[in-house]
């Protein structure tokens, strides 16, 4: 509870309205933030990588993995963490969504064949033998807006068939330092 407060002061704090708003926002500095909306039972995480780029490779084996390395964008990663099980040796569960954005981060909507255009990926990653990796987002809407104060807001639905997922739904503001016009 005491975390959670202190996470809403400091969005309250570094959220501050500003009269000339522009909906472009610039990332000058990687962002790492505790989402608000997360399942009981884990923690979760938004990050924003700026002057970075998001490829996916496949391993000798077909499975895909990510390589982030020194580029012209920003990434957007989400990580939500299981809570491990008392007393279970590999209970670790984890998901991960990332998303390659334009370094100037503008209002946009990507649509199920569209979600490529922003490299959405889905990771799994457990001890569940045949169910972990990561795998493409092909079916869901993510959409960026500006919110009423100084940041970002993500709203995400999404559906992985190739493997069973806790998070489908991403919605969450992020505070940003600077934007395009400062």
């Amino acid at each position: 509870m005491k975390k959670l407060l202190t996470l809403l002061l400091l969005i309250i704090v570094s959220c501050k309205s500003t009269k000339n708003m522009t909906t472009d926002f610039f990332v000058n500095e990687a962002i790492l933030i505790n989402t608000i909306n997360c399942p009981e039972n884990g923690d979760c995480t938004i990050e924003l990588l700026p002057n970075t780029s998001l490829e996916f490779k496949k391993d000798e084996f077909g499975n895909l993995y990510p390589v982030i390395s020194e580029g012209n964008k920003t990434i957007f990663k989400y990580i939500y963490t299981r809570k491990p099980i008392p007393n279970t040796q590999d209970s670790n569960y984890s998901e991960i969504v990332f998303a390659e954005l334009d370094s100037i981060i503008s209002e946009k909507t990507f649509t199920n064949e569209m979600l490529q255009d922003a490299k959405l990926h889905f990771g799994r990653l457990c001890f569940c033998k045949g169910e972990t990796g990561y795998y493409p987002i092909k079916k869901g809407e993510f959409k960026i807006t500006k919110s009423s104060k100084k940041g970002l807001k993500i709203d995400f639905n999404f559906k992985i068939d190739e493997v069973p997922q806790i998070i489908s739904a991403i919605n969450e503001t992020v505070c940003v330092k600077s934007n395009a016009t400062n």
